[in-house]
């Protein structure tokens, strides 16, 4: 493959950026739970917001990175704090904040993103 995509597994519970084949960075990633499930299939990054607030929630969604319906890839303090027990409500969260501010720095609108098991 060529050009630069961010691939994330549900299987592997992982995210990357791929650039022409190269991994860039791995990080850890959290899916949503089986009622409200992250949407599988090939999206693109369609808006950006460094300090979101959810409207649904009230819960704070740092370096949000929004791909399909209003699911995003996004920090979690409860993903960095609880580890695996739990889910999203179908975003993408990662419990890494310095990796996420790297992928969100060279993410611009319009990247693809690849959500497969």
């Amino acid at each position: 493959m060529t050009g630069t995509v961010i691939c994330a597994s549900k299987n592997q519970r992982k995210l990357w950026m791929v650039q022409n084949g190269r991994i860039l960075i791995t990080l850890d990633a959290r899916f949503g739970r089986p009622s409200m499930p992250t949407a599988e299939g090939v999206h693109s990054v369609y808006w950006k917001d460094k300090n979101h607030i959810s409207s649904s929630y009230g819960s704070p969604m740092p370096y949000s990175m929004f791909f399909y319906k209003g699911q995003a890839i996004h920090y979690s303090s409860d993903f960095s704090r609880n580890g695996w027990n739990g889910a999203s409500h179908g975003c993408i969260n990662i419990r890494n904040m310095t990796g996420l501010k790297w992928l969100w720095d060279h993410t611009p609108t319009g990247r693809k993103i690849i959500v497969f098991k």
